[in-house]
């Protein structure tokens, strides 16, 4: 399933409508892998290729499902895995509103999602134990997250307050009245 016509064969399946495609919903047999990768910074490849056209990578995107530890490309009528790097999406940018624990943190995706962190879009920080460089994340939809991009995470530490957790002290970010740990206060 890897030969060229198979990304303009997937293409042509998406139903057309506003808004995301019911992926979750949609349970057609594997049909196989396709070469197309996600590279951790975001660049999406096809036969080694990167696609340069945003308007279909966001395409893909949205028809873009993880079951367990592998990604799909899912269409009413075919289902064919791809590779990811770490994760399919990277947050770009930050949007912050208010301050404090009423304070909302906005982030927009590559592909032009946009979540706000709270009680459905947690943020996650995940420590290398090797080289102890952070690697946040933020969940964007269903089961797929966002590596967020170096900028925007230095964006959420110089936002970032001290707060208590079963007698550790964590600096962390406030958005929809989560509080979001970041890592242990030096």
């Amino acid at each position: 399933m890897t030969g060229p016509g198979k990304a303009n064969d997937l293409f042509a399946q998406i139903p057309k409508s506003k808004g995301l495609p019911p992926v979750h919903l949609w349970n057609p047999e594997f049909c196989g892998d396709i070469d197309m990768r996600i590279a951790r910074d975001g660049t999406w490849y096809y036969l080694g290729t990167p696609i340069g056209r945003k308007p279909m990578v966001r395409l893909f995107s949205t028809i873009m499902r993880r079951d367990d530890d592998d990604y799909f490309l899912i269409t009413p009528v075919e289902k064919v895995r791809i590779r990811v790097d770490d994760a399919p999406f990277v947050a770009v940018s930050l949007e912050v509103e208010g301050q404090g624990e009423q304070q909302i943190l906005r982030f927009t995706t590559n592909v032009e999602d946009l979540t706000e962190a709270g009680p459905e879009h947690r943020l996650r920080v995940v420590t290398d134990l090797q080289t102890q460089e952070p690697a946040p994340y933020i969940h964007v939809r269903a089961n797929l997250e966002a590596l967020i991009h170096r900028n925007v995470f230095y964006q959420l530490v110089e936002l970032a307050v001290s707060r208590e957790i079963d007698g550790q002290r964590w600096l962390g970010v406030w958005s929809h009245g989560d509080f979001f740990p970041i890592g242990l206060e030096p």
